[in-house]
């Protein structure tokens, strides 16, 4: 988890939350996930190769202004990403777990004044989500 100011963008945000992804598995932590799923807001050339040079499939439609520019330039324009809608309808999961996040008024409402405090309410939301 990374905190960040209210009017920072989530795409910036993106590699240093996979670099900081360490999944025990008994013997050395996973930390490179297979497949990223991800809403139009990661759709961005930059993050694609990112996530190419890494070996992360990325799944993220394209926003509408990113099809009609690559339609615009014909056949210079290339083909589509690749995107799988199957994989896609699992980004609910985690829309359900901020969801979830957001019933507790303090991390709806960000009643804490630092950053760490709120963090802390959000890990222990997270925790108790977790065991329940």
């Amino acid at each position: 988890m990374v905190l960040t100011a209210g009017q920072a963008g989530d795409n910036p945000q993106l590699m240093p939350v996979i670099d900081a992804i360490a999944v025990p598995t008994g013997a050395r932590p996973r930390c490179r996930p297979q497949v990223l799923i991800a809403d139009k807001a990661y759709s961005h050339a930059s993050t694609r190769i990112l996530l190419r040079a890494r070996g992360i499939r990325a799944v993220i439609p394209q926003r509408s202004d990113q099809i009609a520019h690559r339609r615009s330039k014909g056949p210079a324009g290339g083909r589509p990403p690749a995107f799988d809608a199957d994989i896609y309808k699992l980004r609910n999961v985690v829309e359900r777990a901020f969801n979830r996040l957001k019933q507790w008024r303090a991390i709806a409402t960000r009643y804490d004044k630092h950053a760490r405090n709120y963090r802390a309410g959000i890990v222990l939301a997270a925790i108790v989500m977790f065991w329940l």
